[in-house]
């Protein structure tokens, strides 16, 4: 796998979905929206089911990943992977930003700030959903940073993952790596704004309809996924535009 937002030769690819072309990440975005579901059902099912949402949510990642870099004019091999090469490289990514996840949960209740460990093991899930908290719109847009730059950084790792080679990149692009995340935590935050109104509204529509529960239900769904995808989108080009900026400063 090559990936490489420093060539800037670009041929565009074709791409069945012409114009909306990110759109081809929402059918895992519905998967994930549907996941989230079933795990806040509780039960049996909510383990297996949090970890299909999350591969969802690397499997869309990783398709607008491969736009974003495109339309940034790099070249990224991406395209040319196989579903089953997707889901290997969401694997690798998920369990090693699980750890992550966990390791920040510790250390947020060892620093005494035990209530902020729950938003913790939520980074990943916020790169595509709303974050109840400040600081957990900002430690997914960190999350995302980490994710895109160890997807790119598989480029010098003969394809192969490693979150180590993505800390060193954070470092040597630290400035435009950070001033991105910064931009897209307050992102995150007027989109819960906007997104508590739009919930707000229907919820306040669901009282009043005569429609049915199904129709209510299809109508919350629908909001559901597309914020998702609207926040999916944002974030890899906000992402992208600070490490494309950062090869630029260098």
């Amino acid at each position: 796998m090559s990936l490489s937002l420093r060539q800037q030769q670009f041929t565009r690819p074709n791409a069945s979905f012409g114009p909306f072309r990110f759109l081809e990440a929402l059918p895992w975005l519905i998967v994930a929206a549907t996941m989230r579901v079933i795990t806040y059902g509780g039960g049996p099912a909510a383990l297996p089911a949090i970890i299909i949402a999350s591969v969802a949510v690397l499997l869309a990642f990783v398709l607008v990943a491969q736009r974003s870099i495109e339309l940034a004019d790099g070249q990224t091999g991406l395209g040319s992977l196989t579903l089953n090469e997707q889901i290997k490289l969401a694997l690798g990514i998920l369990w090693r930003v699980v750890l992550v996840m966990i390791a920040a949960m510790i250390l947020a209740s060892l620093a005494g700030f035990p209530g902020f460990g729950p938003n913790m093991m939520l980074g990943l899930d916020g790169m595509a959903f709303d974050q109840p908290t400040t600081v957990g719109k900002f430690w997914s847009a960190t999350v995302a940073a980490f994710v895109l730059l160890m997807i790119v950084g598989a480029d010098a790792n003969s394809g192969t993952l490693s979150f180590m080679s993505a800390i060193k990149e954070f470092g040597r692009r630290f400035v435009s790596i950070v001033a991105a995340i910064a931009v897209l935590g307050a992102i995150y935050i007027g989109l819960g704004f906007i997104q508590g109104a739009v919930r707000h509204a229907i919820w306040i529509y669901g009282q009043t309809a005569p429609h049915g529960h199904f129709v209510k239900n299809l109508i919350f769904f629908v909001f559901i996924f597309s914020f998702a995808m609207l926040r999916l989108w944002i974030t890899l080009l906000v992402l992208t535009y600070g490490l494309k900026q950062s090869y630029r400063d260098n």
